[in-house]
């Protein structure tokens, strides 16, 4: 039973491997898979080994192998996540010690945190795949005990469900194909070591003993999960991707913070945004095409705790008539209209488009809510708020050119303006020392911030977007985002703002929202995921400039023509200007994860049929067609040939298959007068001149003298009839059986191999 047991721990290790490529959609990159491609050999061979070592002791199938088997197991797998995750304080780098063990204790524990604040495609960071290989073990360790020490495989393919839920799970859009085709595979092969064991114990000898029993049942079941993997993605609810937190809450008692239906004021640099389900927040209907950002706040207070909101001028209401935050003479502008409506939004800060003309907020009393003009913040008072309000507005949203910007000359030193938003305490000599780096004085204020800009979009200097933010080293937490160079848009805002105040030149934070996925009916559905920060810029004689540092995803970001990344593709390289294309309807959270693997400048989607997913999902679905055939066009190339050499012998094998098709029990051995009577019972007196017939033929065949002539020279014709009887008499659901999925067809393939399968030599 030795080989029989190291061929199903082989089977264990393949079917995990293969179930676990359904992993691949989860991850940005292929960092995940080594340490899996280490744990699962290690924990199906260390039960392998020690269940042949129980066998050479004389002790085969003993209890005491299978308690002593999965603690072996155990200790292998912990091995292998020493090995990758927390070699430093391990005997050699490779054995577990207390302290190795506290150490990847730790990276689990980091792990969660990741899985609450990634996002699929997530970064495989340590922790996420710890627990990643963890998982995989555990399962692969679970199949192994039901497989080789319960001798039931194919029960154990019940593992590979769990690993198919978890890209089902936790990504958006279609699922991929290779979820569902490696996990089948995989079930296949469990299936096949399932029969393989089943007929051991059976102890059958001669053709078919050990062989394939089960493949073909193997592979229809594969099969059938490859189709449901193209149908499961139509009906199959899939979670939101990462979103910017629904947790940013209003601080300083401005409402709840844990629903996310609102914007945390105090925003800060360091701490790490959770991943709650995307939120409907806000319905926004306007006359535009590609609107803009929507203003909640603004932070112009900055302090080594972070950026917050300075006080807020609460004298001027929004019943004013109009040019409530006017813009500067001569910046070029836009007029847009909006209607906003709250859904789940509940806030004291009214999102709203930069430079408001006129804002009126239905059912609203007298001066219930106020303007801030330094700021650009409209807000309630006496507790107000934006929960189940609908308010219109017209804005005046500035549309300076890259011309203007950069003539406008340096503000004056004693300017309110300079002096206020350029304030900074002491900041730490690293980040002193970059600025310096990267402006000097006599650059133009433009050409200072472009710098800056360019220096934090710029790919190649390695900034890439992430929820989770490893602890820095310098304990300072702006300089920690300039060193490790990975964060989310507050930092990413933050940090600019920071660097052009630090230059010289005028900056704030704005907190608010992207402008949210377009809707069938031509709205735009604004969730907590479409949550950000951005800066704003002031230059003079043109006021207060948006710019977008962050490496958010195309389907998110809002096109700034004066501040184009420094990564995006050249104008002569670009087409002319296209209207954004229609987003799918309901929340969408899609955050570039890793500048080094995913564009930011995502072409946009052009209209038209997706021919190469059409052709894709195509060829997938006439491949799995194709395999579903193959049993029932096997078994008609098979009748073909018997017909076809008019051998009674061939003739009547026909027959017999056609009846094991059709679960008609007729003994498989025997005269043929005693075949003959099995198969007149079945057919009825209408077909039993035929069925004598083809004894009469086969009768002559085995016992005639070779130059005798008995019976008629063509067969077919009887057997036709027969055959026909024998489909009337059977129930419908064993014609369709025997049409697509024979079972003569499975027990000649088993025949096959088993004649075919080398033979141990026995030993002397």
């Amino acid at each position: 039973m030795s080989g029989l047991r190291w061929g199903t721990s082989t089977a264990v290790a393949v079917a995990m491997l293969l179930g676990s490529l359904a992993l691949t959609p989860v991850f940005l990159t292929s960092g995940w898979v080594v340490p899996v491609v280490l744990a699962v050999p290690a924990v199906t061979l260390s039960g392998a080994l020690v269940r042949e070592l129980d066998e050479r002791w004389g002790r085969s199938s003993t209890v005491a192998a299978e308690v002593v088997a999965p603690v072996v197991q155990v200790l292998a797998l912990l091995v292998v996540l020493t090995l990758v995750f927390a070699p430093g304080r391990a005997l050699l780098g490779v054995l577990p010690t207390p302290s190795s063990v506290a150490d990847l204790v730790g990276v689990l524990g980091s792990g969660f945190t990741e899985i609450r604040e990634q996002a699929t495609p997530a970064i495989p960071l340590d922790g996420l795949v710890a627990l990643t290989t963890l998982l995989v073990g555990v399962l692969t360790l679970v199949v192994d005990l039901v497989a080789v020490g319960g001798r039931q495989p194919a029960a154990g393919g019940l593992a590979l469900l769990v690993l198919c839920c978890v890209p089902v799970a936790t990504t958006t859009g279609d699922v991929t194909l290779l979820v569902f085709l490696g996990p089948a595979a995989g079930l296949a092969l469990l299936l096949w070591a399932d029969q393989r064991l089943r007929l051991s114990g059976r102890q059958r000898s001669g053709p078919g003993a050990f062989a394939g029993t089960g493949v073909l049942p193997a592979l229809r079941t594969g099969a059938l999960a490859v189709l449901a993997g193209i149908l499961l993605p139509v009906v199959v609810p899939t979670l939101a991707e990462g979103s910017f937190a629904a947790g940013l809450s209003t601080g300083s008692g401005s409402g709840p913070s844990s629903t996310g239906t609102s914007l945390d004021p105090q925003a800060a640099l360091q701490g790490q945004l959770t991943q709650p389900d995307p939120i409907d927040l806000l319905r926004l209907e306007t006359d535009v095409t590609d609107p803009s950002y929507l203003r909640a706040v603004a932070l112009d207070q900055y302090s080594a705790d972070g950026w917050g909101i300075g006080d807020l001028d609460a004298t001027e209401s929004t019943d004013t008539a109009g040019d409530l935050i006017p813009l500067a003479d001569g910046v070029p502008s836009r007029e847009v209209r909006a209607r906003i409506t709250a859904v789940e939004h509940d806030d004291r800060f009214l999102p709203l488009f930069s430079s408001v003309d006129q804002v009126t907020v239905e059912d609203a009393d007298d001066g219930e809510w106020r303007v801030d003009p330094t700021s650009g913040t409209v807000f309630g008072r006496d507790g107000a708020r934006t929960s189940g309000r609908t308010w219109d507005e017209v804005a005046l949203e500035a549309r300076p050119t890259v011309e203007q910007l950069a003539a406008s000359p340096p503000l004056p030193g004693d300017d309110p303006v300079q002096q206020a938003f350029t304030a900074l305490p002491e900041l730490d000599p690293r980040v002193t020392s970059l600025v310096g780096q990267l402006t000097n004085a006599g650059q133009t204020p433009d050409q200072r911030v472009r710098a800056v800009f360019d220096f934090l979009t710029d790919r190649a200097n390695g900034f890439v977007y992430s929820l989770s933010t490893a602890p820095g080293t310098t304990g300072d937490d702006l300089a920690d985002f300039l060193e490790l160079r990975r964060g989310y848009c507050e930092q990413y805002a933050g940090a600019m703002a920071v660097l052009v105040r630090a230059a010289g030149v005028p900056a704030r934070v704005v907190l608010g929202y992207t402008p949210g996925q377009e809707q069938p009916d031509g709205s735009r559905l604004i969730t907590s995921a479409d949550a950000h920060a951005w800066v704003e810029v002031f230059y003079d004689g043109l006021g207060w400039v948006t710019f977008d540092p962050t490496p958010i995803s195309a389907t998110r970001a809002v096109d700034s023509p004066w501040a184009q990344r420094a990564d995006a593709p050249t104008p002569e390289a670009t087409a002319a200007p296209t209207a954004p294309t229609s987003a799918p309807a309901g929340p969408s959270a899609e955050l570039d994860r890793d500048d080094a693997v995913v564009p930011l400048a995502t072409p946009t989607a052009d209209d038209g049929l997706p021919w190469g997913a059409v052709a894709a999902w195509g060829g997938g679905s006439l491949g799995v067609l194709a395999l579903l055939a193959v049993p029932a066009l096997a078994r008609a190339a098979q009748r073909r040939r018997r017909l076809g050499t008019g051998a009674p012998g061939a003739v009547w094998d026909e027959l017999l298959a056609v009846a094991l098709d059709l679960g008609v029990p007729v003994r498989s051995t025997g005269t043929p007068r005693q075949l003959a009577a099995d198969l007149v019972e079945r057919v009825g007196p209408a077909a039993a001149p035929a069925v004598e017939a083809l004894a009469l033929a086969l009768q002559g065949e085995v016992y005639a003298p070779p130059t005798a002539a008995t019976g008629p020279t063509d067969l077919a014709t009887p057997a036709g009839e027969v055959s026909r009887a024998l489909r009337r008499g059977a129930p419908t659901r064993a014609r369709v059986r025997a049409r697509l999925l024979p079972p003569s067809t499975v027990a000649d393939t088993r025949a096959w191999l088993g004649a075919h399968r080398p033979r141990r030599p026995h030993p002397a």
